[in-house]
């Protein structure tokens, strides 16, 4: 849900089911498209590990959906696609630089994934009017961006998720326990949110818990029984782990949100059923769950990737935006510059996201006109069984976006 601010560390597949590698990789892959001439350089800005999170595997999953893209899709105007990487190891001086670098590298976009820092690189690229794509972003300056920033997620449909949850449990308010990042915290402090909350007559209130606090209990206590109404727990899974299990010690007994960075097998291992099976979870992406999406996943990794973990949801939703940016401007004609990345993105009708179960997006302004940055309505939610797996997804609060 927040993409700046959290991550999953994956996990080991657990008993989720998985796609076998066969013949029909073929058909999920498609007939060969082969980009040819020269390349066209495309910035991915990625943390890496850092103290908060592990984000490493956007490099290879990275990597992995350029090789297909480029063999299968004609990369990006029939050319291929060169990633230009940089890591930011979660340090904010390091963003400036990594956004510093691709500039002077002039790469035709930049992407930014999973990171703590995403907010840091975005106003150097944006003085340069690069192309940033971001899979998701709370920042006011990112989102009301209406030049040459795009954000694939609605971050008030992943936010706004435990309002429905309250209105179907009877309850007038929701708690979020957020890992205190600014990143994560200034999407729960956002003006139209809270005018989403209160719109709706659903008190909102906030709890902020430092990265690596591993009892929770101190600041979880006032939470008990169900007089929190519903809480939604934001952060990695380490953290995850411990506010679930905090939440339990002080006995919570209401209804609970999540975002799926929350999930990895280290939590289904840590935390018990009774806690899991009362989860509902948002998602940028379909993780933990056999479904179309994570079968092309599962194909591109296999062909292009090297033990690319497919259940781990830094990894999918790494798929996801490469897929979907080259969706956005793989059809672009004459000079690739970022003036014309821009034009392409913006001009793009409404399309599917590859790899996202169903989710639209068009990047023309006029999802939310006032964050014109965004370019997706909805979300994606599922139920948690007692094992921490999702028995389906649904888009919810989808709608389709004016011409």
């Amino acid at each position: 849900m927040v993409a700046t601010g959290c991550s999953s560390s994956g996990s080991d597949g657990g008993d989720a089911p998985q796609a076998s590698s066969t013949a029909s990789d073929a058909t999920l892959l498609g007939p060969v498209s082969a980009a040819k001439g020269a390349p066209v350089k495309v910035g991915l800005i990625t943390d890496g590990k850092s103290a908060i999170a592990d984000t490493s595997i956007e490099t290879a999953v990275a990597d992995a959906t350029a090789k297909y893209l480029n063999e299968h899709k004609a990369g990006i105007g029939g050319r291929p696609i060169q990633l230009d990487k940089c890591l930011t190891n979660n340090d904010p001086s390091k963003a400036v630089d990594c956004a510093n670098q691709l500039i002077k590298d002039k790469v035709a976009a930049v992407l930014v994934g999973s990171s703590a820092v995403g907010d840091t690189v975005w106003s150097p690229l944006h003085t340069a009017k690069i192309p940033t794509m971001y899979l998701g972003s709370t920042s006011p300056a990112t989102l009301t961006d209406a030049q040459s920033t795009f954000v694939l997620s609605d971050p008030l449909g992943a936010l706004t998720g435990s309002i429905r949850v309250a209105q179907k449990a009877g309850v007038k308010t929701v708690t979020a326990v957020v890992i205190d990042v600014p990143a994560a915290v200034s999407g729960f402090q956002s003006p139209d949110l809270l005018a989403t909350f209160k719109k709706a007559d659903i008190e909102l209130k906030l709890v902020a818990v430092p990265p690596g606090t591993a009892d929770m209990t101190p600041q979880l206590r006032s939470l008990a029984g169900s007089k929190a109404g519903v809480v939604e727990v934001v952060g990695n899974d380490t953290f995850c782990i411990s506010a679930f299990n905090g939440l339990r010690a002080v006995n919570f007994t209401g209804p609970l949100t999540a975002i799926s960075a929350c999930l990895s097998d280290a939590t289904r291992k840590a935390v018990p059923g009774d806690v899991l099976k009362r989860v509902a979870v948002s998602a940028y992406t379909p993780i933990d769950n056999d479904n179309p999406s994570t079968r092309f996943f599962g194909a591109v990794a296999r062909a292009y990737g090297n033990d690319i973990d497919t259940e781990n949801a830094t990894g999918m939703n790494t798929f996801m935006l490469l897929n979907t940016f080259q969706a956005a401007v793989g059809g672009i004609t004459g000079d690739i510059t970022p003036a014309t990345v821009i034009k392409t993105i913006k001009s793009a009708p409404e399309k599917e996201m590859p790899g996202s179960a169903g989710q639209k997006f068009r990047c023309n302004g006029k999802a939310f006109p006032n964050t014109p940055a965004v370019c997706v309505r909805g979300s994606l939610f599922a139920n948690l069984n007692e094992k921490g797996k999702p028995a389906s997804y649904l888009v919810t609060g989808a709608s389709p976006i004016e011409s």
